[in-house]
């Protein structure tokens, strides 16, 4: 039980370290929460500060998304009587929380797609990507980032499912049910993004913020 929570808390905390808000300080000295859509995630700060540090910012989310799910299972399978794959969930849920609610940013941080593709790398690295090249079609046809985010997520839980049922593969069903899980959360952080989808007045990539 201490491990778990020992998993759980440091993932949390993990998820917590707000890089958008780091690097825009390092970079610009100004407080990317201020600016553009005010959300700390790598696509405001690529839209206000430029690629570099976008880039930079979606690199660090995916890392600690990715590292706390590999290391869970490196550092505490084994030590635990629990299968790898609920300990790498755990880590994953709450690291994507941490990013999300994080406490180093008053419970205001992104809005967890960076990061919890970061962590469902560490477990199903072939499908997300697959999911990266629907991200990349989707953008390249709309040049809306949050509609190719979506359309990524869609389609990680629609190739698990696929892979569990038609393909016959060993998914663990609780793998499916904890990506449908974060999947929900994402579009519910994405609410202001479907609402202006739907309106058309989304922000599209390439659309810089003056300073």
């Amino acid at each position: 039980m201490i491990k778990l929570i020992v998993i759980t808390v440091g993932s949390y905390f993990v998820g917590s370290i707000p890089f958008s808000i780091i690097i825009s300080q390092l970079f610009k000295k100004i407080d990317i929460r201020e600016y553009g859509s005010k959300n700390p995630g790598a696509t405001n700060v690529f839209r206000v500060l430029g690629p570099g540090p976008g880039v930079l910012v979606l690199l660090l989310d995916v890392g600690k998304g990715f590292i706390v799910v590999w290391l869970s299972k490196k550092v505490f399978a084994g030590s635990i009587d629990i299968e790898p794959i609920y300990i790498q969930l755990l880590s994953g849920v709450a690291v994507t929380l941490g990013h999300i609610f994080s406490i180093f940013a008053s419970f205001k941080g992104g809005k967890g797609i960076a990061v919890v593709g970061g962590a469902l790398l560490a477990l199903i690295p072939h499908i997300v990507l697959l999911s990266l090249v629907v991200f990349g079609i989707i953008l390249a046809l709309t040049r809306y980032v949050s509609l190719g985010s979506l359309s990524a997520a869609i389609f990680i839980n629609l190739s698990l499912i696929f892979e569990k049922y038609f393909l016959k593969q060993n998914r663990p069903f609780i793998l499916i049910l904890t990506c449908l899980a974060l999947t929900l959360l994402v579009f519910y952080t994405h609410r202001g993004n479907i609402k202006r989808l739907l309106n058309r007045t989304e922000h599209k990539i390439g659309q810089k913020v003056k300073l």
